[in-house]
């Protein structure tokens, strides 16, 4: 998986709306300031954003005991774009803050999902049916701050969609030091992961603190899940597809399937930004659009194809 990333990153770097390569780079000074400032910084964030959503995404499944969860399906992903509106609204000279503000709006959304399945015994449905729910309001919350705020309403086109245009190192840095000290931590203690996977009960005779790992992964999963909508955007079906196709792939230990996921989210994200970058040059469509045009139909033959209601 680690080649399938260095092959697509070369790719990606090749092929645009401009008939510019690697090789022009070297010898043209236009080509390479194309290369290093438009080219460079979307690949790497497209990268960091797969490799964020899905790390979340396996998070927010295991911590939920969940396999149709995810950080766009229960309301994370719109909790963290609400607060990184707001905060483009309230304090537009400092854009540091935004991946900040994220975190916080995807930690209080996963907080109520999390409190609604821990405490009410919620099903699964239910959780999903609340996600909505959440989804609701917090897209209510966006298009009142764009009412009031008309300098928004061009930022909260891209953020619904979803895309990397405009992308630079200088507005997306503090969300990639997060994106990384994140998925670094959830390797690290994934054996905890694997312990909930066991069941609660098991887990508690082992001596696990059930609660406190969970709320501190969810917090995990917030911080990644902000920190990739703070500069992507409302992506779809990458914190709940890669999860899926991963675990097929390299079965149910995450300390082989967090790794996994990473690389993989970031290849299935990178691929699908560079089709959008060249499919119709020199237009381009947002990332969104073709991610769910691909992500959609073959998730729904996975739940097709699934014979039993359990994920593990």
């Amino acid at each position: 998986m680690t080649a399938g990333l260095l092959l697509m990153l070369f790719i990606s770097l090749s092929v645009g709306s401009s008939d510019i390569s690697v090789a022009d780079a070297l010898n043209n000074p236009t080509a390479l300031r194309i290369l290093l400032y438009v080219r460079l910084p979307r690949a790497v964030a497209a990268v960091f954003a797969g490799a964020a959503l899905s790390v979340s995404g396996v998070i927010i499944q295991t911590v939920l005991g969940n396999p149709i969860a995810g950080p766009s399906i229960i309301g994370v992903n719109s909790g963290a774009g609400f607060f990184a509106l707001l905060a483009a609204a309230i304090l537009p000279t400092l854009p540091s803050l935004v991946p900040t503000f994220a975190f916080t709006g995807a930690l209080l959304a996963g907080l109520i999902i999390f409190v609604l399945a821990s405490k009410t015994g919620a099903g699964k449905l239910t959780v999903v049916l609340a996600g909505v729910a959440i989804n609701s309001i917090l897209t209510a919350g966006t298009d009142t701050l764009t009412v009031l705020d008309t300098d928004l309403v061009y930022a909260k086109t891209s953020f619904m969609i979803g895309g990397f245009s405009g992308v630079s190192f200088a507005k997306m840095t503090p969300a990639l030091v997060y994106i990384f000290i994140g998925i670094a931590v959830a390797i690290i203690f994934s054996g905890k992961l694997n312990l909930l996977l066991l069941g609660e009960n098991t887990a508690k005779t082992l001596g696990m603190n059930v609660s406190a790992v969970r709320f501190f992964y969810l917090c995990i999963a917030s911080l990644l899940a902000g920190s990739a909508v703070s500069f992507s955007g409302l992506l779809s079906f990458v914190g709940l597809l890669i999860p899926h196709i991963s675990r097929r792939l390299v079965g149910t230990d995450n300390k082989i399937l967090l790794p996994f996921c990473a690389l993989f989210g970031g290849v299935f994200v990178l691929f699908c930004d560079t089709v959008c970058r060249v499919i119709f040059a020199p237009f381009e469509l947002p990332v969104g659009i073709v991610m769910s045009l691909l992500g959609g139909p073959f998730f729904l033959f996975l739940l097709m194809r699934r014979k039993e209601n359990r994920l593990w």
